[in-house]
């Protein structure tokens, strides 16, 4: 199945934060890591933290539920999610303005994206996080926005060389 190219998504530099880095991880493994749960479980937060649950039903509308377990009691978040876009080998946008279905959740924190390109020895990976407001990104920069998804990412990397 082919595609044509998704334009790439716009980044305002006021709203959003962008993670892009060429890695040496085929296409297909770099897809397969993030829509198959059991190997997302596997590299999608930094350690100590874990993945202790996802639910990935990946089409547009689908659900993107995660819980992340910190290494201390009572350190579980979960985050409940739709996928918004699904290009296949291309693009993945969710959001956790929404849940499963569509559905409006009460808060929401941010909107995902996820683009790849297929690049001579491995993926050109951009991941964008879309904030509503400076506040929001500037609160995500305080978590760690860029040390926490480039480790993750480098944990992507590492669960590719075992597949």
């Amino acid at each position: 199945m082919t595609h044509e190219p998704v334009t790439p998504i716009e980044v305002n530099p006021e709203l959003d934060l962008v993670l892009e880095r060429v890695v040496p991880v085929p296409l297909a493994l770099v897809w397969r890591a993030w829509t198959e749960a059991e190997l997302l479980k596997q590299w999608f937060c930094p350690r100590p933290w874990q993945v202790t649950e996802a639910h990935l039903d990946v089409r547009p509308g689908g659900r993107f539920f995660t819980v992340m377990q910190g290494p201390e009691e009572g350190q579980a978040f979960a985050s409940e999610g739709c996928f918004l876009e699904v290009v296949h080998h291309q693009r993945l946008r969710w959001t956790d303005a929404l849940a499963g279905g569509y559905r409006p959740n009460a808060e929401t924190f941010m909107t995902g994206a996820l683009e790849l390109t297929e690049v001579e020895g491995g993926t050109r990976y951009r991941a964008i996080a879309q904030h509503a407001s400076v506040e929001a990104m500037q609160k995500h920069v305080e978590m760690g926005f860029h040390q926490g998804w480039s480790a993750a990412l480098d944990q992507l990397i590492e669960l590719a060389e075992t597949l």
